[in-house]
């Protein structure tokens, strides 16, 4: 069911839109929250690290991907607010050549140099193999995680956020069973838990395009839509390509944290893998509110409603600095008991570890939640590129700090470096987004680098 946001209330289609993805990201880290549970119980706290080891760099590779795959849809989401069916058939069309290119590719390379990526990270070399078990098989697993972000995306920029939640409600108890399955009934290690997470990302792909080859006529590509153009072909790339850099980017300063937390031994590595279980679990909120006022913001400058989109943003922002004070509490009280599910009773060093840095940055969480909002906001406004110096200076924020303070401070180096990198790109996409909004009544091609 399409749902066209261009009317109505902002602040209850924002809510309503922000809700099934909500639940959806749940979903998607209950796989990750399955693996983390699993693992770290029935394998124990080094398996859990070799696991968490790869984290930065699945942020890395599979930032990108989905990156493309969210900018890929930000033209759709205007042409369906503007009423051009035929024109985003044909973006669709041309959408999805482009993701094919990019999976084999991504697949490819990042299978082929899985082992120097684990080195380049300097996992330890007790968890040296089953970080490679478990990262060439998600790696292996691309195209499937593309399929399902390119499909989803598309639903979402017609306004139905529920159908993708609904086929990863399936997947996630696939993934849970999957996870059992292979890890404690057959044994297979971290490999069982990669095996069980691809699996699941090739169900709801595979569920997205059945449900819109049976229902969603309006995104049946017609005979006359079936060719690739160049200039249609170069829009996309402009917009999907800067978005997947951003998280690119963004993920190498995470890259060159998690080297220098690895450096400092087995006990940081398995306190960081647990304590980022919590903390990428506590993102999901702010991840739909961010996907919910980016598809309102795409669809109503679409239809030239400028006022609206200025609303819709000022709602997203409040609802995002909101959930951030709520959600800083909870880690700030609650932190330490939660670590406990990924780590096993008796380990309290490493509960006391992984504690020190979700403390630190439960008193800051209110600035990602304000980051993300206002990047994707200038991303579904047409301005993907400009999100790539948000990245970049995310990305020098965490380098200077593992570069110069990691060496005289250790640990509590580590513990402030996703600070620094927040608020310096929150500084910056503020005043971006202001700048735009206000020039939009002047902008007759909203859509542009």
């Amino acid at each position: 069911m399409t749902n066209n946001m261009t009317t109505g209330n902002p602040i209850k289609l924002i809510l309503q839109f922000s809700l099934p993805v909500l639940l959806g990201n749940i979903l998607q880290q209950l796989y990750n929250l399955a693996d983390g549970v699993i693992v770290g119980q029935i394998l124990g706290a080094e398996a859990l690290g070799a696991v968490g080891a790869t984290t930065s760099v699945q942020f890395l590779v599979m930032g990108f991907c989905i990156g493309i795959c969210t900018g890929f849809a930000i033209p759709v989401a205007k042409e369906f607010g503007a009423g051009s069916e035929s024109s985003m058939r044909h973006y669709i069309y041309n959408a999805g050549i482009l993701t094919a290119f990019f999976a084999i590719l991504m697949t490819g390379l990042t299978v082929v140099l899985c082992k120097q990526i684990l080195i380049l990270l300097q996992v330890p070399d007790s968890m040296f193999a089953d970080a490679y078990s478990y990262l060439v098989i998600i790696f292996a697993g691309i195209p499937f995680t593309m399929l399902y972000n390119l499909l989803a995306g598309f639903l979402r920029a017609v306004g139905d956020s529920r159908t993708p939640f609904m086929f990863l409600i399936i997947s996630t108890f696939l993934n849970i069973l999957g996870d059992i399955l292979c890890i404690v009934v057959f044994h297979m290690g971290c490999a069982g838990a990669g095996i069980a997470t691809v699996v699941a990302q090739i169900i709801s792909g595979f569920l997205c395009l059945m449900l819109i080859i049976k229902k969603y006529t309006v995104l049946h590509i017609q005979p006359s839509e079936r060719h690739f153009k160049s200039n249609t072909a170069k829009r996309l790339v402009i917009m999907g390509v800067p978005l997947g850099l951003q998280f690119s980017i963004t993920a190498i300063g995470s890259m060159v944290m998690q080297t220098a937390n690895n450096s400092l031994g087995n006990l940081y590595v398995s306190a960081f893998a647990a304590s980022m279980k919590i903390k990428q679990f506590a993102l999901c909120p702010y991840d739909a509110i961010g996907t919910a006022v980016s598809m309102f913001a795409g669809q109503n400058l679409g239809a030239g409603k400028f006022d609206r989109v200025k609303t819709g943003i000022k709602t997203g922002v409040l609802i995002a600095l909101c959930y951030g004070l709520l959600a800083g509490t909870i880690m700030n009280v609650f932190g330490h008991d939660l670590l406990y599910l990924f780590i096993q009773r008796g380990q309290d060093a490493v509960a006391d570890t992984g504690y020190k840095y979700i403390y630190y940055l439960s008193f800051f969480y209110w600035c990602l939640g304000l980051l993300i909002v206002c990047r994707m906001s200038i991303q579904g406004l047409g301005h993907a590129s400009r999100t790539l110096i948000s990245g970049a200076i995310e990305m020098v924020a965490r380098i200077i700090v593992c570069t110069f303070f990691v060496t005289y401070y250790g640990f509590t180096a580590i513990c402030f470096a996703d600070q620094c990198a927040w608020i310096f790109a929150t500084l910056y996409c503020g005043i971006v987004l202001i700048k735009i909004v206000k020039d939009l009544p002047n902008k007759m091609n909203p859509i542009q680098a």
